[in-house]
């Protein structure tokens, strides 16, 4: 039987997951258009994809063409 070993939570370590996760927020938030065109791209370009014959390759176009959309969209909003 192996035993757990428990790391313990120091201020220093729990600040900066604080830190860390007001960032991830702070960056979903802001670049909210960016990750939509993403997943909206992936979606299309893999059903799209799926109808060609090649499901990930549309998927992979998709994403990277729906993140530069979004990305442009948030720019320009």
């Amino acid at each position: 039987m192996t035993a757990i070993q428990k790391w313990p939570a120091t201020a220093a370590f729990r600040a900066f997951v604080v830190i860390v996760g007001l960032s991830l927020l702070v960056m979903g938030v802001t670049a909210c258009g960016t990750v939509a065109g993403t997943a909206i791209g992936a979606g299309s370009g893999a059903a799209i994809g799926a109808g060609a014959g090649d499901a990930k390759k549309g998927a992979l176009i998709g994403a990277g063409v729906g993140a530069a959309g979004g990305a442009i969209y948030d720019v320009t909003r």
